[in-house]
Parts: C-alpha cells; structure tokens; sequence
C-alpha cells in the first residue's frame, strides 16, 4: 500500500475543506485533501447560489446573520470573479405579515447587515416583473456565487501553496493508537488502489457526511441532514435577488444565477444523505410560492429540479429543522469525546466556508505549534485554466465581478463564434479542453467547471461534441503516459455518455411538461432513435445508473 505522510489530512471537497485545505497551505504546513467524488459533488455543487446578506437570519439566527455580513464583504474582495453583484430585495407580499417590515429593518441593523428601504415604484422600475401589489421593499447586499469555480479556485490557490488534492478518493478506515487518531485508509474508487494516509491531524469538513466520518474515529457527530429541493427556470425574470420579507419558509427567494433564476428552498428531513428523490408536490410547491413573487412565474420554462443536503448541526431539541441554527460548529474531539488528532466542521453557510476555515486551521495551527496568521481574508486568489476568458489570464488573480454578459464578451473578444461546444452557455472548445487538462476525469466534471450542459437543451446539443473531445484528449494523453496506465477507450467514451444522460434525466423527470417535455422528446429521438445511444456495449453499463431502454 502507497504511504503518505502530511501534517493535516482534510476529509471533504466542498467549500468548507477546500478552504481548510488552502489556509493550511497558507501557513506553511502539509495538507492533503481527499473527496470521493469531484469537487463540489456534494452540498456545496447543489445548493441554489446564494451568496448571504445575512438578511435572511437576522431574527431568527442572528449570528449566521453577522457572521454572512462580514464574509460577504471579504468574498467581494478575493474572488470577485466568482460573484455577480445582483443586490437583493426583500418584499412584503399581500400574503406577509406588514408589520415584519419594521422589525426586519430593526433586526438588519442589529446585526450589521447593510440595509435600504426603496420605493415600491423604483422596485419595479428596476423588476418590472415584480408583483405589483408588493407593499414595502428593503435593499441588502445579496449576491449571487458560482460554486464550482469558486472550488477551484480554492484548490488552485492551495496547489499552489503545495496542497495536495485527490478526488475520487474514499476514506474506508480511520487509524487509532489508543486515543490518538494517527492515519486514514482511502480508496481511489477509480482503480481500487488504497492508500495510507499518515498525518498529524485530521480535519473532518465531509458536511452531511461528517456523521460518517466521525463514525470511523469511534466518536459520535449528530448531523440532520435538511433536503432542499430547488428548481431553475430558463429566464432571468429578475436580475435581483428576491426574498419574501419575513421568516424563512419554502420557496421564499429566487435568485438569478447565469442564464437562469433558481427558486427554493424546501427543507424536508430526509435519514441519508445519498438517498432521497424529488416529488411532484414539491416542484408544485415551488411554482405556485413564484407566482406571489412573480405573477406568471410558472408560465416560465422550467429547467430542472434538484436538491441538496444541507449538514445541519442539531445539538438542541427544536420543532423542526428551520428552527437549528444556521451557524457552524467546530467540534474539537479531544476536549469532547477524549479523541485527540481529529476535529470536525459542522453547519455553517457557502457565505461562511472562509470563516469556519479560519477557525478551523486557528486550532490546528495551536496544537501543532505553527504561529503563522490566516491571511485567507487579504491575498486574492488566481483564476483557473479553464475560465481564461475575457480578458482573464489563466492564474492571475481577477480583479472584477462577474456579469451576465460576460461569456458572450469573451467569445466576441476571442472569435470564437465557430468554436462553442455548448451554445446554451457559450462555452468554446478551448475551455474544455481545459477543463479536461485541469484533470477533469468525466462528463460531470467538465459540467462542473464550464456549466457545458446546463442550459435549455440540458447538453442535447453539445454531449456528443464533448464526449468526442473527451476521448480524443484523454486517449492521447494514455497513450503519451507510461505503459502502465490505464487506456481510456470507446468504451469508456460511451459509458461518460450514458452516465451524463442519465444523470441529466434525474433532474428533469419532475418537469416535464410545456416546453421541456418537447425538448426532451427531441433529446430522446437524438440520443435513442438516431444515435441508438441505448444500444452501445453493455461494458458501458459500468458507468453507473445508465438507462437502458428507450424511455
């Protein structure tokens, strides 16, 4: 078995270990992360791109509340590239409570959060499509966040720093001596080789999973993990951030996010956090609460539906999971349970992930004796290979916010009207090519990193083109490596194909209906009828879930 030996073992690939792992970094230490699937394949790739005011929390969790203040404002500052500046409102509907507006208002302002109240006429004036008959409107400083570049852009900074990053990689065994946790077992689900882990501490930042992970030490982690059901719809019918001025419920906010607008959330307790499905009255739900919002909103194009599993924290008895608190817990396992060399992150925000960082590595920086101060909060981080676009020069450090015409620009800066893969979302040959150099290993990964497959015709258009290009780069590169690595095959081709369709499908079996339905069908008669993609090799089932018949 292969040996690594590092001061800090990370466990998790979402925003809150990638921080870890790039503060560690940072202060001079050794830092291995290990994901068991892509980056941001858990919580942190599904939720509904939120970057936090705060406003939300300020009466019933006013710490996350303050907490979102603070590290919003730093966000804006160190990957501005991640973010588009949409503001946010918060509006009083015929169907809330009026005298929230004041309360609200008071609450913001306990708790530093920036806040306005506007005119109902110069609502409308900048969201026309608002509902009219909203009575009061307060102005904060929401945003909205790309969580899969801002992973990357994490993991570039800590490489950079010396970090080690394995995705793929499965924790299977936690090594105790006596009360010490000492090393970890991971798996490469990819080759099935396993590796020991040596490491001076081990820092659990696996979210919904920690439970699991903490399980593996022999202590205890209660996390209730909360189900959010979330659906985007085709148009940006608002360029703002909207909330529904008073407690939070389901589907009260829509936030536009790139080409589309996402409403959510519901927060349903599901047992595990790999298991749970999407129904009907849920997507229902979500419509009927956008309409109160937007009158005709489920008139709109809906997209797909998806949930995330948000990793509540529940060290008290509430009524029901939007009663536990939103902030995040640091669980120090050897003041706790009287395991020493292992901590555990819970709860928490995206808005937060710096912040839990911090404190996180503040503890693990004392105990191994490094006095080197977190500077997460001042040093901009680099722009990924793969979004050198407008401008942006690969690994330099951005110095704008996103906007919404910003893909459109690079592509006319570029001339690279001949070479997009994916018209939906603008995305050029060149980016997934990158991608894949950045060590993309399938067709989710590269969905991940340039949102290939994420518009209207949800990849129809663009999934052979980048399976071609798939294997075309990854064959060549077999065949430059060593002899002894893996060759990546039709087969393999074939079964990254599959795997995407199928994965595409989840989302959009509980919309289909109107306009999604048709372009389904047209998908279906593209990828089942004229390419009989259903009747390649049966090795292609390997790749996991693949439909099989001519659904």
């Amino acid at each position: 078995m292969q040996t690594i030996s590092t001061d800090v073992l990370v466990i998790g690939g979402g925003a809150t270990g990638l921080g870890c792992v790039r503060d560690l970094a940072m202060r001079g230490m050794r830092a291995v992360l290990v994901e068991k699937g892509d980056l941001t394949n858990g919580t942190t790739g599904r939720y509904h791109g939120l970057l936090h005011s705060g406003g939300r929390y300020v009466t019933k969790d006013p710490q996350s509340a303050t907490e979102c203040a603070h590290e919003n404002a730093i966000l804006r500052r160190v990957m501005p590239h991640c973010l588009e500046d949409t503001s946010g409102f918060f509006v009083i509907t015929p169907w809330d409570d009026p005298s929230y507006g004041d309360i609200f208002a008071t609450n913001c302002r306990k708790t530093e959060v920036p806040v306005q109240e506007i005119s109902v006429a110069e609502m409308l004036r900048r969201e026309p499509a608002l509902n009219p008959q909203i009575s009061r409107v307060f102005e904060v400083p929401d945003g909205s966040a790309d969580s899969f570049l801002a992973a990357h852009t994490n993991a570039l900074s800590a490489r950079t720093y010396g970090a080690q990053i394995l995705t793929y990689h499965r924790v299977v065994e936690l090594i105790r001596t006596g009360d010490h946790v000492v090393a970890a077992v991971v798996e490469d689900l990819r080759t099935s080789e396993r590796t020991y882990v040596e490491c001076g501490f081990i820092l659990n930042a696996a979210g919904a999973w920690a439970g699991q992970i903490a399980a593996l030490a022999g202590v205890k982690v209660t996390v209730v993990p909360g189900k959010g059901t979330m659906v985007a719809m085709s148009h940006r019918m608002v360029n703002t951030v909207i909330n529904r001025c008073k407690l939070p419920a389901d589907g009260d906010i829509i936030v536009p996010v790139h080409t589309v607008a996402v409403i959510g959330t519901t927060d349903i307790h599901v047992p595990d956090p790999d298991v749970y499905g999407i129904e009907p009255h849920e997507v229902r739900l979500m419509l009927e609460e956008g309409e109160k919002l937007v009158p005709g909103f489920s008139q709109y194009r809906a997209l797909r539906a998806w949930a995330g599993v948000r990793p509540l924290y529940k060290d008290q008895d509430v009524a029901n999971d939007r009663d536990i608190s939103r902030t995040y817990k640091l669980l120090d396992h050897q003041q706790r349970d009287g395991v020493d060399g292992i901590i555990s992150m819970v709860g928490g925000k995206w808005t937060t992930y710096r912040l839990m960082a911090k404190d996180a590595v503040d503890t693990i920086a004392q105990r191994l004796g490094n006095t080197r101060p977190c500077r997460t909060a001042d040093e901009p981080m680099p722009v990924p290979d793969f979004e050198h676009r407008g401008g942006n020069h690969a690994g330099a450090g951005a110095e704008k916010l996103y906007w919404l015409g910003k893909p459109l620009a690079a592509v006319e800066e570029e001339h690279a009207y001949g070479d997009l893969i994916c018209e939906c979302e603008l995305v050029s040959r060149d980016r997934v090519h990158a991608a894949i150099a950045s060590g993309a290993s399938n067709l989710d990964d590269i969905r991940r990193d340039v949102r290939m497959g994420m518009g209207p015709c949800q990849g129809g258009w663009c999934i052979y083109r980048t399976t071609a290009l798939l294997y075309e780069q990854r064959a060549q590169a077999a065949e430059n490596a060593s002899a002894d690595r893996p060759a990546f095959d039709i087969e393999h081709a074939n079964a990254a194909m599959l795997h995407f369709l199928q994965e595409r499908w989840k989302g959009l079996t509980p919309v289909l209906w109107g306009d999604q339905l048709r372009q389904a069908r047209l998908d279906e008669l593209i990828y089942v009828h004229v390419l009989g993609a259903h009747r390649l090799s049966a090795h292609a089932e390997q790749g996991g879930g693949l439909v099989t018949d001519e659904r």
